[in-house]
């Protein structure tokens, strides 16, 4: 079994950091891995995307062009990466700021309307794992244990306070993500 992802959107979403969580979340499940970020010298606003590869087998590359799921948190991203899901894959984006939604027939779409819960929740900081919980539930290729034993290894130890508002997030989003069908 190998998983290739794409999760892309705006510096500051936290793009980086949940394909960091994710790949160690993977290791604790004894996984190969891979974890490869590509962000412009803006960070903060600018676009920002890491390509994770979960595998069960050694992985011979970080370099993937197609992926299998692909996280979307922005329009720029969602035009620059719908195409790149292989048929049959997966593609999980975020509502907000989208004006032209996904339209492939040949992959499984999934909405998460998670910045708009983050934002009236008062849980901006964990937006991010608002969408990994969306993620875990559609593909459950990591355990929600091993995700949030890969938080703890993967944060400073001054965030560790924050780990069960994560949790929290985790499992919020899981009831937030939806499939959408194109007709």
């Amino acid at each position: 079994m190998t998983e290739e992802i794409i999760i892309a959107g705006f510096g500051g979403q936290g793009v980086l950091s949940m394909g960091k969580i994710m790949a160690y979340s993977a290791m604790m499940q004894d996984m190969e891995v891979s974890w490869m970020p590509a962000y412009g010298p803006e960070m903060r606003g600018g676009t920002a995307n890491v390509t994770v590869i979960i595998s069960s087998e050694r992985i011979s590359s970080p370099i993937v062009k197609h992926f299998d799921t692909a996280i979307i948190l922005n329009q720029q991203s969602l035009d620059k990466f719908e195409h790149a899901v292989k048929p049959g894959g997966v593609l999980i984006y975020d509502g907000n700021g989208i004006t032209r939604h996904p339209e492939r027939k040949d992959i499984s779409i999934y909405r998460i309307d998670a910045a708009e819960e983050a934002g009236r929740t008062n849980m901006s900081k964990v937006f991010n794992m608002m969408v990994m919980g969306g993620f875990i539930k559609v593909r459950p290729l990591i355990k929600l244990e091993n995700v949030l034993r890969g938080l703890k290894k993967s944060l400073p130890e001054r965030y560790h306070s924050l780990i069960p508002l994560n949790e929290k997030a985790l499992i919020r989003g899981e009831e937030l993500i939806k499939e959408v069908h194109i007709v």
